[in-house]
């Protein structure tokens, strides 16, 4: 018989996985880049060029012993992301990396806050490229990538009676994309926003309609309050924050820490039998 160590290992062991996550040098993204290598996979990092780049995640990486490899894309760059996958995946001979993707997580999106009735264009447009339409095609790109590493190519299904150790002996992919509480709701001054993270949960659900037959789970993690960079405006607004704390359940804003255990389930074989879902992260707000 095996041990209980063992069997969790089975379970939610990410050993010889490669996942590639953007938004993952602080906050949320990088706790869930450090549970996902903690579990035992090796980390691709998508991260903006800059004059100061920040190592910071891919340091923290490394001391877990993990591989980890940083790959600059602009996530509001259209041109950057759609070359992404083929830099990822692609032959050294083409340039590429070479890799082979497992996971996907796609954590990187902007914020930003004014009345509906003032809301900029220009905000709209890249808020709506950012948390949206990179996450379509970078669920796209590696999703088609992943059906042709698991031993199939698009249009082609799978067995039903197909094991988790197959798909071309990598098991399921999976793709998570960071949704929100706004998905399900309005929230104020953030129309964009609300617009995208409303439109994530639509791409969740379409491509798991198509890809889970294929070797596929496309999944969702919807954050609630969460004590971030991202929410430092609300945070810093007493009578908001307080109204926000009397409404959550749990008595508190939620931490990046909260999303380990969701990140690792449904990137693990334990969530094999989970796709089109989204997993609400929020202390029981929405259950109010």
């Amino acid at each position: 018989m095996s041990s209980g160590n063992d069997y969790i290992s089975s379970l939610f062991g990410l050993q010889s996985k490669m996942a590639l996550v953007t938004g993952g040098t602080r906050g949320i993204g990088q706790t869930m880049v450090l549970a996902l290598a903690q579990a035992g996979a090796d980390i691709i990092l998508v991260q903006r060029a800059t004059s100061t780049p920040n190592y910071e995640t891919r340091d923290k990486v490394t001391a877990l012993g993990r591989k980890v490899h940083i790959v600059e894309c602009d996530l509001a760059d259209k041109a950057q992301v759609k070359g992404l996958c083929k830099k990822v995946t692609g032959s050294e001979g083409e340039g590429g990396m070479g890799l082979v993707v497992d996971i996907v997580v796609n954590c990187g999106g902007i914020q930003r806050r004014t009345p509906a009735e003032n809301f900029p264009d220009e905000d709209w447009e890249e808020v709506l490229q950012v948390n949206l339409s990179t996450v379509f095609t970078i669920s796209r790109d590696f999703g088609k990538h992943m059906l042709t590493t698991r031993g199939g190519v698009s249009g082609e299904e799978v067995p039903s009676q197909a094991s988790s150790a197959d798909y071309g002996g990598r098991g399921r992919g999976k793709i998570i994309n960071v949704a929100s509480l706004v998905s399900y709701q309005g929230g104020l001054t953030v129309p964009a926003y609300a617009a995208a993270k409303h439109g994530v949960c639509g791409i969740i659900k379409a491509l798991s309609n198509e890809w889970a037959s294929k070797g596929i789970n496309v999944t969702g993690i919807a954050p609630g309050y969460i004590a971030t960079d991202m929410n430092e405006a609300l945070i810093a607004n007493p009578t908001r924050s307080r109204q926000i704390m009397e409404r959550i359940p749990a008595q508190r804003w939620g931490a990046p820490s909260d999303f380990e255990g969701a990140v690792v389930f449904l990137a693990s074989r334990a969530s094999d039998y989970v796709s089109g879902e989204t997993l609400v992260v929020d202390g029981g707000w929405m259950g109010r």
